[in-house]
């Protein structure tokens, strides 16, 4: 006997289906035949217990499971005859920006099913998703302009991606990315070493290489950052020393941009956008003065965006600048974990004497010798301590 065919089954959010109880039958009530014949019609029962059609869980007709970069991805079957592949390019509210392969830009909506499916993400679509969208055809202004409308289909498996915790919910802010460019500034705003280790361990748990770059070097002694470079560099992080206003160091920056799809991550006000105007003087893009009274950026940069480095498109260059963030909490990394995504504690951390030290307040812990003999830099530590204890940079 064959064996039956697996058919995906998928969860879906709540509320994505509107009830069909009928709950006007007293307010449509006027004492006619009509109504007192609906009201003896009317079920005397409904099941209100999740099942049948107000469950959660739903077959999908010709959908594929796959394993995706947070665990099994169901993709829903689509016509390809009538479809182009693309790559969004950003995402705003509820129109999602394409390049397509054809060279054309779309602004698509979701698919609708594509919303109901219940994900851990709290939006469907992301910047760098590489998608399949059916054209429509434009109506209005667009029509006879170079934009183009359709409708995204189907969301391909992703790797890469930059998210943190929002609302107890997956920010995905970049996704299909090889490098994560962690941006600071020496000066105005001050630098955050403690936000600079926190996008150092998603860099670690998503497998992105990372690259911290320090811009507005210009604003003091460069010799001053040279004990934190140093710790990075003993680490196997490189970090580069720039500066957007008088160029230094933005053709070492542009090298390591080169062939690959990077991500500027970094605080308000730290020169991101800055940074790629230098690199590619065609961007244009909107930059803004730090504020005097707080020290702080004024995001500028409202969300995130794919840029293609328009000089090495072809071999698959492509940044994509974020908006400026202030806290960063880690997705998805509990405390426990928190010691093995350091390079510097980790080989420390089975030397321990007890198997579940959390390296703070333990005698005979190993982490904690090291840093008393020098072996770990106490700033590092003090990173690792605030971040165990969730506190956010």
């Amino acid at each position: 006997m064959a064996k039956k065919k697996h058919k995906p089954r998928a969860t879906f959010r709540k509320n994505s289906q509107t009830s069909a109880r009928e709950n006007d039958l007293t307010r449509g009530y006027h004492g006619d035949g009509e109504s007192d014949a609906a009201a003896e019609d009317a079920p005397s029962h409904e099941r209100v217990s999740g099942k049948g059609r107000f469950t959660r869980k739903r077959t999908i007709s010709g959908a594929e499971l796959v394993e995706g970069e947070s665990g099994p991805q169901l993709l829903p079957d689509f016509d390809r005859e009538l479809c182009v592949a693309g790559r969004v390019l950003r995402v705003q509210g509820l129109v999602s920006t394409v390049r397509g392969d054809d060279g054309r830009s779309y602004a698509c909506a979701t698919r609708q099913l594509l919303k109901q499916i219940a994900i851990d993400a709290r939006h469907a679509v992301a910047a760098g998703d590489r998608v399949w969208l059916r054209p429509e055809r434009s109506s209005g202004i667009r029509q006879e302009s170079e934009w183009h409308e359709g409708i995204i289909e189907r969301v391909e498996p992703r790797h890469g991606a930059l998210s943190r915790t929002s609302r107890n919910r997956r920010h995905l802010i970049a996704v299909n990315l090889d490098q994560l460019v962690i941006v600071t500034s020496a000066a105005e705003p001050r630098l955050k070493p403690h936000l600079v280790d926190r996008f150092l361990i998603t860099a670690e748990k998503t497998g992105l290489k990372p690259l911290v770059v320090i811009n507005k070097v210009d604003l003091i002694d460069p010799a001053d950052l040279m004990p934190l470079v140093g710790v990075y560099a003993q680490l196997g992080y490189r970090a580069l020393l720039v500066s957007a206003q008088t160029g230094l160091g933005v053709d070492r920056l542009r090298e390591r941009l080169a062939g690959r799809v990077s991500a500027l991550s970094g605080q308000s006000g730290v020169g991101k956008s800055s940074l790629l105007n230098a690199v590619e003087p065609g961007l244009g893009l909107r930059v803004g003065a730090v504020s005097n009274e707080t020290q702080k950026g004024k995001h500028t940069t409202t969300t995130a965006e794919l840029l293609p480095l328009e000089s090495d498109w072809a071999d698959g260059g492509a940044v994509i600048d974020t908006p400026g963030i202030r806290q960063f909490a880690l997705w998805d990394v509990e405390p426990e974990e928190v010691a093995g995504f350091f390079r510097d504690l980790r080989p420390y951390v089975s030397r321990c004497r007890f198997p579940d030290c959390t390296h703070t307040h333990e005698d005979f812990c190993a982490v904690k010798d090291a840093v008393a003999d020098g072996w770990i830099d106490s700033r590092r530590y003090e990173s690792y301590v605030q971040t165990h204890a969730g506190d956010e940079a």
